[in-house]
């Protein structure tokens, strides 16, 4: 799937906005391929697939576009 990064924290983790979808998406920095998380800014496009957790769908696979 497609997205842009939509919110980082300082915790690890931050939102994507989701192509098409309403909902953004949850994502933790151990699920970072190929960047580390403080390379990420507000507004990059990035790739990643979909996975469900305890606390239903996140980002799992996140790269750069």
């Amino acid at each position: 799937m497609n997205g842009v990064i939509k919110t980082l924290t300082d915790r690890g983790f931050g939102f994507i906005s989701r192509d098409g979808e309403t909902k953004d998406l949850f994502f933790h920095s151990k699920e970072l391929k190929g960047v580390a998380f403080d390379e990420l800014k507000v507004g990059d496009a990035v790739t990643f697939e979909v996975a469900e957790s305890e606390k239903g769908p996140n980002a799992v696979n996140v790269s750069r576009a």
